[in-house]
């Protein structure tokens, strides 16, 4: 039997178009002799669709689009991610649902029956959990259906506890395979993880499993596709591409040998934030990027990811010297700038952060230089930005980093202005070790860039660590404050960094919370980001 693997990237809320998409899967799949076509989790209108779900004309036009499918299934078994109403009115008022579909009939919905709260995910808000798990029967197979995290809480996966194992209630009915579809966010390293746990799924059921992931950006949020079909001993058989729709091909009449998974994890992360803003603009109808560059790594790794990803032509640098701008500096960003073959302005800033000083120097009423006149010239910057976006069209790509962002060492209304940040979700440390992945076999970053020690160039002789401890300890603290929810004493047991440091480290985190709240959105690359799933309140106590 020939099975076909769709792996698509949908843009949410775009019904029609994702449904031709799925249709012309169908078309490519009845063409290669398949018998059963498998779609991604929330295929028809793409996920996360967030609150469009609470319109009722939105999951209504849903299930008109699913009608479309079932007309173009003859001769096909279908499983396609959707939305259906909860026609018993008891809980919530919807089910993301799996509908399984032959010969132009709908066979019937798995709904997914874990449902997450956590990090990114909100779906209690919308659904209904479903409560059984079904097999659906096939030219003598038994086919079982999960849909993405109802495979997660098998081997203690889960960030949350669930009072059943979808998993173990299915294989009491004997599947001969099992089908998952799912919409699985990327974070580092994260297909390693879910190979990992979907090996044992395999394991227990003790026959083959197929997961068909979403691929694709969706606002913060990147898929990164690679569906895969592993053997009944939990071995990956077959892998689909990452960070780009595929697809994949299985004939279960054939002996597949082991794949080897052999991705250079820093591979990913750049393909990752590629996506991220390739989607964001092409999904928006958007097509031109402008990065303010200072001459630094951030804004230098920003400029690299935005001409791979929207095309050096589309790509414009402006470069904004002011008194305490370095020849250096603004000699690396031409470098840079024909390294990349983008065109970059020079628009110096001098005589207008003199006019602000004059203009402000009675209301300042003769107090000391400090990060008031810093400020000035990171908003006169800003300014010049987001004026030429306006006139010209030009979508501003904020080049703050992780380590920035939670330090609150970043100006509001300055170099925190644009419409995505890039970086936003990638520490400083994880930044130096993308960028030597880059220069591996060609110096796209000039070295004179990455063997400069880190300044935000606003007054003399300014670096980072006048300010910040070591971004090599500063980020570790990050990673398990943030990412890893230790406390501040269990950080200090693990690293034997002073505790004073770290709990200093700690106030400025949530010190700065209101400023990442007025920032651009980021793309999401971590376990917990700031931009996206993690949520504390700027007004508290509890941390002082």
């Amino acid at each position: 039997m020939i099975i076909y693997v769709a792996q698509l990237n949908p843009k949410v809320g775009d019904l029609s178009n994702n449904t031709d998409k799925i249709i012309k899967s169908i078309h490519e799949a009845r063409s290669k002799k398949a018998k059963i076509v498998i779609f991604p989790e929330g295929a028809i209108c793409g996920y996360p669709p967030e609150d469009l779900l609470l319109h009722h004309d939105f999951v209504e036009q849903i299930g008109f689009q699913l009608e479309r499918i079932i007309k173009e299934s003859k001769d096909l078994f279908i499983v396609v991610g959707t939305i259906r109403k909860n026609n018993d009115k008891k809980g919530k008022p919807l089910f993301n649902s799996a509908a399984v579909i032959h010969n132009q009939k709908l066979l019937g919905f798995k709904d997914k029956t874990l449902l997450p709260t956590y990090d990114v995910f909100d779906e209690r808000r919308y659904f209904e959990p479903g409560e059984k798990q079904k097999v659906f029967e096939f030219e003598g197979k038994k086919i079982g259906v999960l849909i993405c995290e109802d495979a997660w809480a098998h081997a203690n996966y889960q960030y949350s506890t669930y009072d059943n194992d979808p998993v173990v209630e299915l294989e009491k009915l004997k599947p001969d395979f099992v089908i998952n579809i799912s919409a699985s966010p990327y974070h580092f390293r994260k297909n390693d993880l879910r190979i990992d746990l979907f090996s044992k799924v395999a394991k227990t059921f003790k026959k083959p499993v197929i997961m068909c992931n979403q691929v694709g950006a969706n606002d913060q949020l990147v898929f990164d596709g690679y569906s895969f079909y592993l053997s009944p001993n939990g071995e990956l058989l077959s892998l689909a591409k990452g960070f780009e729709e595929d697809q994949m091909i299985i004939d279960t009449n054939c002996n597949y040998n082991v794949f080897k998974y052999e991705i250079d994890p820093m591979q990913e992360l750049y393909e990752a934030l590629i996506l991220g803003v390739r989607d964001y603009f092409k999904k928006q109808n958007l097509k031109k990027a402008l990065v303010g560059l200072s001459g630094g790594i951030d804004s230098a790794l920003v400029l690299a990811i935005a001409a791979d990803a929207l095309g050096k032509d589309n790509v414009m640098a402006i470069s904004m010297p002011s008194r305490f701008s370095s020849l250096s500096s603004m000699e690396d960003a031409h470098l840079l700038c024909s390294n990349l073959n983008v065109k970059l302005l020079d628009i110096p800033i001098d005589h207008l952060y003199q006019e602000y000083l004059n203009l402000l120097c009675p209301v300042f009423e003769k107090r000391p230089f400090d990060s008031t006149e810093e400020n000035l010239q990171a908003r006169i910057r800003g300014m010049i930005l987001m004026g030429i976006s306006n006139k010209l069209g030009y979508i501003v790509l904020s080049t703050g980093n992780k380590s920035e962002l939670a330090m609150g060492y970043v100006t509001l209304y300055g170099d925190m202005c644009g419409g995505l940040g890039v970086l936003n979700d990638v520490s400083k440390t994880l930044i130096y070790s993308l960028v030597k992945w880059m220069n591996a076999n060609k110096e796209i970053i000039p070295v004179s860039i990455i063997n400069k020690e880190p300044s935000a160039e606003l007054r003399p002789n300014q670096k980072d660590e006048d300010f910040l401890p070591k971004y090599s300890i500063l980020d570790k603290i990050l990673e398990s404050y943030v990412e890893d929810n230790l406390t501040a004493l269990e950080i200090v047991k693990k690293y034997n960094f002073e505790p004073d440091l770290v709990k200093d480290v700690i106030k400025k985190i949530h010190s700065a919370e209101y400023k990442r709240r007025q920032g651009p959105p980021g793309i999401k690359v971590s376990k917990i980001a700031f931009t996206k799933g993690r949520y504390f309140p700027i007004v508290q106590g509890w941390i002082k």
